[in-house]
């Protein structure tokens, strides 16, 4: 099937995959769309998972201080470039991780594996998994989109970039608290 210019274009704006990649998707599934997002979605997940052990020391650090100079956070999240450092992916994420962790003050750790042994086990006012869920950025849904978790968005983000992107780590000042 023929592909349309407008169909790579709409593809590629809602992806930020390559023209070439998305015109190869889109031929592949006969211009369905829905099952083009799918597949390039499936390939960005398979390149993060590759990229997961590269060393990412460039970056950026950004603050939320949320209305009324109350509440504020601070994230530190880590790319491989400073080119991705100024995309307009990775910016974004950035600014919606200090926005999560604002609006969560319960956030202590960012991936499972910084949660102490038997903390989660010892958590009374739930179960273990509902303690990691909690507490464990990584795991968290997103605040603005409860059906994505943030790892999920770290991951796309490290499909659309082409690099590994790491949080390194984050605070959260609340008055009074």
């Amino acid at each position: 099937m023929a592909v349309s210019m407008e169909q790579v274009r709409e593809l590629r704006e809602r992806t930020g995959a390559g023209i070439l990649d998305c015109k190869k998707v889109l031929e592949e599934t006969n211009g369905d769309m829905k099952q083009a997002l799918a597949v390039l979605r499936e390939k960005g997940l398979k390149v993060a998972d590759k990229k997961k052990d590269r060393v990412a020391n460039e970056g950026r650090i950004d603050v939320y201080i949320h209305t009324g100079n109350k509440m504020a956070a601070m994230v530190e999240v880590n790319c491989e470039t400073d080119f991705v450092a100024r995309n307009d992916e990775f910016v974004k994420l950035v600014k919606e991780l200090a926005l999560h962790i604002a609006s969560n003050p319960d956030t202590k750790y960012i991936t499972t594996d910084e949660v102490p042994a038997g903390e989660a086990e010892a958590y009374d006012a739930g179960t273990p998994k509902e303690y990691i869920q909690k507490t464990v950025l990584m795991e968290q849904p997103f605040v603005r989109n409860p059906s994505e978790t943030i790892q999920e968005m770290v991951r796309n983000t490290i499909a659309k970039t082409g690099e590994n992107i790491v949080v390194r780590r984050f605070t959260r000042y609340e008055i009074g608290a």
